[in-house]
């Protein structure tokens, strides 16, 4: 299955697989998905990424975001990761990840975070698959449809990047 960069021309599908994602109330706090303009802001230009079949339909996409404008967290990025409803159990998920952490290394990323919700149990197993740990719960952090949901916080640090630097932490 080819990985390639996603680019405005995949966000119809991007757009779709993401509005699947927002129907099943289990992966994201959002209830509508952003015009691409918006989206395309929100996420690092780097490290976009789409899966597709052999007729070049888009299975899957993952990207990173920032999670701080501030010089320090330079290196830390909140993972999206989204496999269409029909795609779901044939790998995309994994392939997108491993394809995500490969790239942000390379982009110079040392921390990949992801919020999950709890009841998310693939999710929470897609990235602990690739060394993400969960670190926290936040608890009733925001509202879906009027009603409380907790997160939990996955981190991956990465044994390339930034590990030289680790010794004095």
């Amino acid at each position: 299955m080819p990985i390639l960069p996603l680019t405005a021309a995949h966000w119809p599908a991007v757009r779709a697989i993401y509005a699947e994602g927002m129907a099943t109330g289990t992966a994201t706090f959002a209830t509508e998905p952003p015009t691409w303009e918006a989206w395309d802001t929100g996420h690092l230009t780097s490290c976009r990424l789409v899966a597709t079949d052999e007729t070049g339909q888009v299975l899957g996409w993952a990207a990173l975001s920032p999670v701080s404008g501030r010089c320090v967290y330079a290196g830390v990025a909140e993972v999206s990761v989204y496999v269409g409803a029909a795609a779901r159990g044939r790998g995309v998920g994994l392939a997108l990840m491993k394809a995500l952490v490969t790239e942000s290394e390379q982009k110079g990323l040392w921390t990949l975070q992801a919020g999950i919700f709890p009841e998310n149990a693939a999710s929470v197993r897609l990235h602990e698959a690739v060394g993400f740990r969960q670190v926290g719960r936040r608890e009733r952090i925001g509202q879906l449809r009027g009603v409380w949901h907790d997160t939990l916080l996955l981190e991956r640090r990465s044994a390339v990047v930034g590990a030289a630097n680790t010794a004095g932490a």
